[in-house]
């Protein structure tokens, strides 16, 4: 009888084993549009390490085997019931909103998304694993063949790890960090390094609380009509440039449906971001720290606090991913809000989460009794990869018609991705309008985005990102646009604010236009400041990196390179 498969290649037939409980889920979500593959291909690497015991104890590998089986099927099947429920990849995200409902909220949306024949999926997925280790064979080669093959498959698994801390000669922390980041993908470390990065991220995130609760309230605070229902709502973007937006003059129709509303709200038209990042932008935005004294983030309210203060009640309503190493800032901000929805659990931001996810609970926030509501949405908006930021009925943008002269074939599809990702958030902010728009009271809508983002904008500068070392206007131009009700407008001192459309302004001094919008006054208030008062006086708008002075520059010493026509 010639051998079988397994009995000739036993160390493929192991590693295949292995790799089927992380290469199943990662190739289903690659292949779903989900994510990308850096997933898959992690699993691909990581899934070489259950082949070293094996190697090391050739006698008992059918029972090392078994026993590696059973965790991997185990945790791979988390993974797998949150990807077909949620039709996310799980994470650390997942894990902190599971910590954070409770018990009868689990339940309820797990059965709002449940269907009977996952239980057959299960079902078939567990079998398969099953035949391949009935067939396992044992290890029969030489022992010095066993060692060297024990050997590389170390140096594949830990590669991140050593290449970090030895090759690169940074500190074991930073080689720790990148050896979880690439293990997490792979079962069971989808589990094992969630949870430690929830628990790291929880940390810092209550450390921050508690500073918070340190921090003293504002002084000779006061509000207009203090008893009057409102309802505010701040509506954050992300990585859009305004240039690309029919709204403010793109010769492309990226914004058909603002387009039409424009006589509805206010348009402001010169709007810069401090920093094209989004923590760093938005740790301005949302507080009194501005690129001279970023440490006033720490020691003074920020824009939660104050709305708190004047007895708001917030709802947080985010696509941005719940907790990650960067988010810990946002997190921590959501959590200073009344009611918190995390929509957005996946591991990595090349994930198909589209912005269409906040209308239902944005509707649902409207609905709350409070007479004085606060609504904070959190957009993915158009965040590089621009094809995972709108559904395929979105991509509207395909060949070079109306795209500038020097868009090559080489990167046309990344200038129309993101171009697609800009109409698909038109519909997104126009849908929110619409809905805000039915129903009564005294209601405001204000949408800007963090920072802009360069896509092969200009012919002598081929780039696509941000780079704050080299500065283009396409980086720091955002939309910034108001709605009000008619009541609001009547209510309040508004009959100017057309006329301000043109004011230059810096996002890092937002704090100031939101206070002013509520009818806030306290101590250290400052009208001069706000886009929206009579009061306000053009600043200098700085760019750059505040923890080094000397790098900050005036927005207006940016060359202003205008996207010129077809």
């Amino acid at each position: 009888m010639h051998p079988s498969f397994s009995q000739k290649h036993p160390i493929l037939w192991a590693y295949l084993f292995s790799l089927y409980f992380s290469g199943v889920y990662q190739l289903l979500i690659y292949t779903s549009g989900t994510s990308g593959i850096v997933g898959l291909r992690q699993a691909v690497y990581m899934s070489v390490l259950w082949l070293i015991p094996i190697l090391l104890w050739p006698s008992k590998s059918r029972l090392i085997v078994g026993i590696f089986g059973l965790v991997l099927w185990t945790s791979s099947l988390i993974g797998l019931g949150y990807w077909l429920i949620y039709h996310q990849d799980f994470s650390q995200s997942a894990i902190f909103v599971f910590f954070e409902s409770n018990i009868h909220e689990g339940r309820e949306y797990i059965n709002s998304y449940w269907h009977w024949w996952y239980v057959g999926v299960f079902g078939v997925y567990s079998i398969i694993p099953l035949m391949m280790w009935r067939k396992m064979p044992p290890v029969k080669i030489s022992k010095r063949r066993r060692y060297r093959l024990a050997s590389l498959f170390t140096l594949i698994a830990f590669w991140p790890l050593i290449n970090t801390w030895v090759i690169q000669d940074k500190n074991f922390e930073a080689g720790l960090y990148h050896q979880k980041k690439r293990m997490e993908p792979a079962a069971p470390w989808n589990l094992v390094v969630g949870y430690s990065k929830y628990r790291a991220q929880l940390a810092a995130m209550q450390e921050n609380l508690k500073a918070n609760l340190k921090i003293p309230p504002l002084q000779d605070f006061s509000e207009k009509q203090p008893d009057t229902p409102k309802t505010l709502v701040l509506v954050i973007g992300e990585s859009t440039n305004r240039q690309r937006m029919s709204l403010y003059g793109y010769q492309r129709k990226t914004t058909p449906n603002l387009d039409k509303l424009r006589d509805d709200f206010i348009v402001f038209n010169d709007v810069v971001t401090p920093r094209p990042y989004t923590i760093e932008a938005l740790e301005q935005a949302l507080s009194f720290a501005d690129q001279k004294d970023i440490t006033a983030y720490y020691k003074k309210p920020t824009l939660l606090n104050i709305m708190k203060q004047s007895g708001y009640d917030i709802t947080w309503i985010t696509n941005q991913q719940t907790q990650t190493r960067r988010n810990t800032m946002l997190t921590t901000l959501s959590q200073l809000a009344d009611h918190q929805i995390y929509l957005n659990n996946n591991r990595a931001q090349n994930s198909s989460q589209y912005d269409g996810a906040v209308i239902t609970p944005f509707s649902e926030a409207l609905s709350s009794r409070a007479p004085k509501k606060m609504i904070v949405i959190h957009l993915l908006g158009t965040h590089r990869g621009y094809k995972y930021r709108y559904p395929e009925s979105f991509a509207n943008f395909t060949t070079n018609k109306d795209a500038p002269r020097w868009i090559n074939k080489n990167i046309l599809a990344e200038y129309n991705s993101y171009d697609n990702a800009i109409l698909y958030n038109d519909f997104v902010i126009s849908e929110l309008i619409k809905i805000f728009r039915k129903t009564s009271g005294q209601r405001l809508l204000l949408y800007f985005s963090d920072h802009g983002e360069e896509v092969y904008d200009y012919p002598d500068n081929l780039f696509c990102g941000r780079n704050e070392g080299k500065p283009s206007p396409a980086m720091y131009t955002i939309p910034f646009i108001l709605w009000a009700s008619p009541e609001y407008l009547a209510a309040n001192d508004t009959a100017l604010w057309k006329t301000y459309s043109n004011r230059p302004f810096s996002l890092s001094d937002f704090i100031y236009v939101w206070a002013n919008i509520a009818g806030i006054d306290f101590s250290g208030m400052d009208y001069t400041r706000s886009l929206v008062s009579e009061q306000f006086v053009e600043h200098q708008r700085w760019v750059g990196n505040p923890y080094n002075q000397k790098s900050l520059r005036d927005y207006a010493e940016i060359p202003q390179m205008n996207i010129p026509l077809i």
